[in-house]
Formats: C-alpha cells, sequence, structure tokens
C-alpha cells in the first residue's frame, strides 16, 4: 500500500478498531489562543470588548494524503453582574466541522459553554474564573472510500473484495462534558497581563468505535494546562507569549511561542486603530510555525503555517498545515458593561 492508503487507514484506525487502537484524539490549532472553549471555558472572556465572534479554518497533509479540513465559529459575550462588584459571567458558543483523509471521516460538534469570574477587588486587579462546557458531536465515514488489506489479493487491490472489517455502523454521536478553573491579572502600573488555567474535558468518555457490539472504545479523558502573557514594552511596541500542554491518552502535545507587535500611535480620530504582529510558535516533536496577525479597528486576521520537523518530513516535505482566523470584537451601547470593560485584565 502506499502512503496515502496507510494514512488514510490510520485515521480510520483512530476511530474504529480495537480497544488498543481506539485512542480518538482531539482537534487541535497552532493558533490555539483563540478557540478557548475546546482549551478551557474558564478562560472565556479575557480580550478586548464585551463580544468577540470569529472563524478558524485549518487545512493540512494536503501533499501525502486528501487534506485534513476544520472550520470553526465560535462567539462569547461577557454579563457583568449587577453593581459595581466587577464579577462578571462569560457565555459562548463553538461549533465546528472537521473532514479528514480518503474516507471522508466528518466531525461535527457544537460547545455551548458559561464560566463565571469573580474579581478579588483591593486594587488587586486578579480575577479568577471557573467554566463548563457541554457539547454534542457525530462521527461518520464513507466505508465505499475505505482500502483494507483484505482487497489485496496478489499483490493487486481489487474494490470489490470484502474489507473483512466488522463495523455496523458507520455514524456515531455522543455527548460530553468539560471544566476548568482559570486565574488572569494585570501588574499595578498595567504593562503585565498573564492568565493560566487548568481544564479536563470528556468526563462522559463516550464510546468512539462504530461496531456498535464493541464498548471499550472510549473517548480518553483530556487534561490542559495553558499559561501566557503580554507585555506593553512602550506605547509602540508589546509582547505575547502563549503556552500550552495537552495530554489524551497516551497523546500529549506542547505547544509555546509568541508575537512581537507594533500600534500605529496616531492623534486623528479619523485614523482607525491598527496593529501588526508576528513571530513563531513551536510544537515539540513536530512544527514550527511563523504566524503573522494584523488588527485594524475591530478586526484582527491571523495566518500561520505549520513547517514540520518531525520524522513525518521526508514523507510531505515538511509541508504541514495552514491556518487562518479571523476575530471581531465590539463593545456594547450600555452603561452597565463599561466597569467590566475597564478593570478586566487584556492583552496587550
Amino acid at each position: 500500500m502506499n502512503f496515502k492508503t496507510i494514512a488514510s487507514l490510520g485515521v480510520f484506525c483512530c476511530f474504529f478498531g480495537t480497544a488498543e487502537l481506539g485512542l480518538a484524539q482531539d482537534l487541535h490549532f497552532s493558533q490555539f489562543y483563540e478557540t478557548d472553549i475546546l482549551r478551557n471555558p474558564a478562560l472565556m472572556g479575557t480580550f478586548k470588548g464585551d463580544y468577540k465572534i470569529g472563524a478558524v479554518y485549518r487545512s493540512q497533509w494536503s501533499s501525502i494524503s486528501k487534506p485534513f479540513q476544520t472550520g470553526v465559529i465560535t462567539a462569547e459575550s461577557r454579563l457583568p453582574v449587577k453593581g459595581e462588584s466587577g464579577d462578571y459571567f462569560t457565555v459562548g458558543l463553538l461549533a465546528y466541522y472537521d473532514k479528514a483523509g480518503s474516507i471522508d471521516m466528518q466531525t461535527m460538534a457544537i460547545y455551548p459553554a458559561v464560566s463565571f469570574t469573580k474579581y478579588l477587588g483591593d486594587g488587586s486587579r486578579t480575577f479568577i474564573s471557573a467554566g463548563f462546557t457541554g457539547g454534542y458531536s457525530q462521527r461518520s465515514f464513507d466505508p465505499s472510500k475505505m482500502t483494507t488489506n483484505s482487497q489485496y489479493i496478489g499483490g493487486q487491490w481489487n474494490p470489490d473484495n470484502p474489507t473483512m472489517e466488522g463495523f455496523s455502523d458507520n455514524h456515531i454521536s455522543s455527548w460530553d462534558l468539560g471544566a476548568g478553573i482559570g486565574i488572569n491579572s494585570k501588574s499595578e502600573d498595567e504593562k503585565l497581563t498573564y492568565y493560566a488555567g487548568v481544564s479536563s474535558y470528556h468526563f462522559t468518555r463516550s464510546k468512539q468505535s462504530f461496531d456498535r457490539n464493541n464498548q471499550f472504545v472510549k473517548l480518553e479523558i483530556k487534561w490542559n494546562v495553558a499559561a501566557g502573557f503580554s507585555y506593553r514594552l512602550s506605547d509602540q511596541y508589546g509582547i505575547q507569549c502563549h503556552a500550552n500542554y495537552q495530554r489524551q491518552g497516551v497523546y500529549n502535545e506542547f505547544i509555546v511561542g509568541g508575537l512581537l507587535g507594533w500600534k500605529r500611535i496616531t492623534n486623528s480620530e479619523a485614523d482607525a486603530p491598527f496593529s501588526l504582529y508576528g513571530g513563531v510558535f513551536y510544537r515539540v516533536s513536530d512544527a514550527a510555525i511563523p504566524t503573522l496577525k494584523v488588527e485594524l479597528n475591530t478586526i484582527a486576521i491571523a495566518a500561520s503555517y505549520d513547517f514540520t520537523t518531525s520524522k513525518l518530513r521526508p514523507a510531505n516535505s515538511g509541508n504541514g498545515g495552514f491556518e487562518i482566523t479571523v476575530m471581531h470584537s465590539g463593545l456594547f451601547n450600555n452603561d452597565k458593561f463599561v466597569r467590566a470593560r475597564t478593570i478586566c485584565p487584556k492583552p496587550w
């Protein structure tokens, strides 16, 4: 079998097969800091403005197989608690569609989320938060596009030969639960902002096998640790750094990096705010990820590309995945949002 066939079968085995092979993994993103509901719902609400909506698109492995494509839409909004406490709720919603490999392994999911953030007060500029999310997902594949060893006889592939795979359904659906805690704060001189959080997903351990009789292939619990900071070097320059570690069964991933930012200084209200960021992230033992981001007024557009550094490099010539995010943040015309907007730590 050629490499494309092996790659497609590898994707299939992640979701169907014996207990040892059924280690389904979550989606991962190079711009992970833009999808808080998937990494820690407690980190929602830390952005400029009262609400944020956006989209993410990722395409990878086009050089060795049919491209793996993922699309995400996400939205978050803060709802201040009545009074001058500085506490607030954040409500959010994230939905995604993922299509992987030559057998068209498709996943659709929706994750509503809510978090509560407590202001510690007394000029501390520190917030602690707890968040929860509950999701519904559905997975499917096209069995007519499968290629298995049993279809090869005498070194020749014949699609009319049986696959010898005992799946009883090509659709599975499941419910999911996740929760996290977090902290974010800003220094007294307002130059430094930082956050950190721990979360866990898949408490329901949903069944992942397409064989109805196999109850042993379950989605592993995922643990996630996230941290980051931004620092204002001057009125024009600043830096952002983010790190994320996740572990799910035998799979683990650590990604870290940062962006250097520049803001245009203007005294004219007619000039829209403009910022430019550039930097590099590194997914350990896997890929180097140069990233470029532009902010104009309330719109932020960022693009990144994964250059493979792992043992897969000879097969894909170093090409990995392209990812683009588009985010919009804005303000509500309501005075009750002003206090949370003023004291809540935001990135530079």
